[in-house]
């Protein structure tokens, strides 16, 4: 920003003000102005670095005030605050030499061991950073030249020590640091975001939401400048930019772990409102971890900017340690397995610092089945011992522990086991994708069989078998046995329930003569869409459609075209509520495979069916028009024409297909 000229005599006063009134950018422009002239103005640079400081440009902070170290070598102050800002730069190894120096001055000794200890800290050296930290306090204990000069330096190297803890997996302790220190200095939004962490760390979510509860209360109420909330009313506000005003506040982490608590419990609405409640910034503003919480939460949405956005973390230093196991994981989840297997192979460093064993071996496994199955599956089966092992012998523990009546040991062994079992089942899960994209249904039905003792009461597993047992064809009130729980479970608000769950169990209900059963579950979805309809008006809902659409495709595979393909048309009235990109799949494969019999002859449709697809079709045609046929993929180089990936377009070839077929002609 470019500073107004200044009246003679009034040069100090003006950059005071402009500092005093929070306008660090004004006041930068009008220094380095002045520092043209005479570039060795003590005060102009110290000025300089300070406000550079302020507006988080640590860089430039950093160069002031090593230009001032060599000005004045007597002022040591100068090279503190160098080594302080190449420390917030992420410039650890210049941050260590320029700190080195200060370790033999008394006056400076406290700070420097603090600050040495924090550098190791973030480079990952813990046990040098705890070596400093308790150097530190016990300097403080016996009174030596590093003792801390006062109690707020002492809470500091207690604060040290918490974060320490925290690393260490002890996040009870860390907490009572972090709580004895805020004793000392007062409330401290720092503090309360560390408590609110170790609670997370611990699973413990709701005291973890009252701290940030507690953070994000005080930011709006004593700094409203700051637009919490304003993005995600919709109003259009200007960037609030990275001061640090905004770093003190906390909000910024107070949200980004608010979002992480609601994704990690399901709620992915709630963690994206989190995002987008934090004081607005532009784009290149954001930090690391809300760009990578950015990229994750929306990944259904923006799977192509959530991707270009973890491929970009992925090559700055640091990046969010998460950002490396999340971008393998997702490129795995959308089938990229090539993708996945260069970036392992070109950041080969950052395998054995950023993943676990586990899912290291787990990536590994799943990479190889795209070109070694029978060796993928053994593996995962690798894998998968060990887990087995700990699964058994945590049951044991639980069981002792019940007979002991030691409430504490059970919940200690619950914990671990449901954790041992989140680690088991998709190990398992992939396993038996192996054989699911082979078709080989007896093979995956035989491996979730032996899992049975550990995964019966699991949801994802119970799920996956009825879906086993349902395309095998002849294993329907199997099937049944598994879909109903799953169901009634959620009776009261059946449209929780995933829509294709809802039609495989009608399908089995009607394949099994349950006729009745398939029209109360219909009605029931039927009577829940109303009342959501009701509720919003706006939105569309496709469960119905969906259940009609596959018992259509049903009665199309067992022959019965004329009533099959009325069920298909049916389930998609109205057009501009039903018709969607995942409801046309459905209902084009149909039609192909009509289309198909009819020109091998191999069947006859009545005139008035004929007449119903192709009003069906036109009214495709109609609604389609900016409905893709399909979703593509990602990263895909090639993109589609625009005009032909449209509802309206395949509508256009299927009816002129028919046309054809049928000898229509114009």
């Amino acid at each position: 920003m470019e500073a107004a000229p200044v009246p003679d005599g009034q040069y100090t006063a003006v950059v005071y003000g402009l500092i005093g009134g929070g306008r660090c950018g004004e006041a930068v422009s009008l220094l380095s102005r002045e520092l043209q002239k005479s570039c060795r103005s003590r005060g102009g640079l110290s000025l300089l670095g300070y406000c550079h400081y302020q507006l988080q440009d640590f860089a430039a902070a950093a160069e002031c005030y090593e230009q001032l170290a060599a000005l004045h070598p007597e002022l040591e102050a100068y090279r503190l605050y160098q080594a302080q800002a190449l420390y917030k730069a992420g410039l650890y190894a210049e941050a260590l030499r320029a700190v080195g120096p200060l370790l033999d001055l008394p006056a400076y000794q406290g700070r420097a061991l603090r600050l040495r200890a924090a550098i190791y800290y973030a480079q990952g050296d813990f046990p040098a950073a705890k070596s400093l930290v308790e150097e530190a306090l016990a300097a403080a204990a016996e009174g030596g030249p590093g003792a801390a000069e006062d109690p707020s330096e002492r809470a500091d190297a207690e604060i040290n020590l918490g974060c320490l803890l925290y690393r260490q997996g002890r996040h009870e302790e860390a907490s009572s640091k972090f709580a004895g220190a805020m004793q000392v200095l007062g409330y401290c939004p720092e503090l309360s975001y560390n408590m609110a962490l170790c609670c997370y760390a611990a699973k413990q979510y709701a005291p973890a939401l009252k701290h940030i509860s507690d953070i994000i209360e005080r930011g709006i109420h004593q700094h409203p400048e700051l637009s919490v909330g304003m993005t995600t009313e919709g109003i259009d506000v200007r960037s609030v930019g990275n001061t640090l005003l905004l770093h003190r506040t906390a909000l910024v982490e107070a949200f980004n772990l608010k979002a992480a608590i609601e994704y990690q419990l399901h709620n992915l609405k709630a963690a994206q409102e989190a995002l987008t409640d934090m004081p607005p910034r532009a784009e290149e503003e954001l930090d690391p971890v809300t760009l990578h919480n950015q990229a994750l939460m929306n990944m259904d949405s923006q799977p192509t900017e959530g991707f270009e956005k973890l491929q970009f973390l992925l090559l700055q230093n640091p990046c969010p340690p998460e950002t490396f196991g999340n971008l393998l994981l997702l490129y795995c989840k959308h089938q990229y397995y090539d993708l996945a297997a260069d970036v392992l192979a070109e950041n080969a460093h950052l395998t054995y610092k950023l993943l676990t064993p586990y899912l290291y071996n787990f990536l590994d496994a799943v990479i190889t089945c795209q070109t070694a199955p029978e060796e993928a599956f053994h593996k995962l089966d690798d894998s998968s011992g060990p887990l087995i092992e700990q699964l058994r012998k945590l049951t044991k523990q639980v069981q002792e522990a019940r007979q002991n009546w030691d409430d504490e040991a059970v919940k200690k062994a619950v914990s671990e086991y449901d954790e041992t079992l989140d680690k088991y089942i998709p190990v398992l899960m992939a396993q038996a994708k192996i054989y699911w994209d082979m078709k080989n249904y007896t093979m995956v039905e035989k491996i979730f069989r032996k899992s049975v003792e550990f995964c019966n009461e699991h949801e994802v597993w119970k799920l996956n078998v009825a879906h086993v047992l349902f395309m095998q064809e002849s294993k329907y009130k199997e099937a049944i046995s598994f879909y109903e729980p799953i169901v009634k479970k959620h009776y009261d608000n059946i449209l929780d329930v995933s829509a294709i769950v809802l039609a495989n169990l009608c399908v089995s209900y009607i394949l099994t003569s349950q006729n009745e059963d398939a029209e109360e579950l219909m009605r029931k979805i039927e009577k829940g869409e109303e009342q959501l309809s009701y509720d919003n008006p706006d939105k569309n809902i496709y469960h119905l459609c969906i259940v009609n659409l596959v018992i259509g495709t049903l009665y199309c595979v067992k022959g019965n075209y004329d009533f099959g393909i009325s069920r298909v048309i049916k389930s998609l009235e109205p057009y501009n509520k039903k018709l969607s990109t995942d409801t046309w799949y459905y209902a084009k494969r149909c039609f192909l495979s009509l289309l198909e019999n009819m020109s091998k002859h191999m069947i006859m449709l009545r005139d008035s069916v004929i007449q119903e697809c192709i009003q069906f079709l036109k009214q495709c045609e109609l609604y389609g028009r900016n409905i893709p046929a399909v979703i593509e993929q990602p990263l895909e180089e090639k993109r589609m024409h625009s005009g032909k990936n449209t509802v309206t377009y395949e509508a256009r070839l299927l009816r002129a297909l028919m046309y054809k077929i049928i000898g229509w002609t114009a």
